[in-house]
């Protein structure tokens, strides 16, 4: 019976579904919306909205035009943690995480600038928008960073 028990654990484990969940399923899990098209095509990730304190926080991605490479290194764009006070119209870009071609994605660089004021036809407004009132956006959306790039660079090349 000892050298069975051993074996019946290693069954047991390969027979048991899968439980742990991938490092990158969060991935899967977006729903970005397309905010505004300037520069960049930045898309608001409804399913990251999250109370904090006052405000909220919400995670965006901005999309670079396809050429968009560094060091010989091609870029998708980044995602940067917005925090918003939806009374007072304050918005506060946290930080900043560059996404190679592909959806890896870099260590997040801290943005020290001080929150301020939303102003109309700017990103921080277009962001502000859909996170104080996600029922402006709609149910619409796309689910992956592949697609977002793709409608993102659609977006800026018209």
């Amino acid at each position: 019976m000892k050298r069975a028990l051993p074996l019946l654990l290693l069954c047991a484990l390969f027979a048991a579904p899968a439980t742990a969940r991938p490092q990158d399923e969060h991935a899967s899990e977006h729903r970005l919306v397309l905010t505004g098209v300037g520069r960049f095509a930045v898309f608001a990730d409804m399913v990251s909205i999250e109370r904090d304190g006052d405000g909220l926080k919400m995670r965006a991605f901005q999309v670079t035009e396809s050429d968009f490479e560094i060091a010989g290194q091609a870029y998708w764009g980044g995602w940067s943690w917005w925090r918003f006070d939806c009374a007072a119209r304050t918005a506060d870009r946290l930080d900043f995480a560059a996404v190679k071609a592909g959806g890896a994605e870099g260590p997040a660089t801290p943005d020290p600038a001080p929150a301020y004021e939303a102003v109309e036809g700017g990103d921080a407004a277009e962001l502000l928008a859909a996170a104080c009132d996600p029922a402006s956006v709609g149910e619409r959306g796309v689910s992956t960073l592949g697609d977002a790039v793709r409608v993102g660079r659609e977006a800026l090349a018209t």
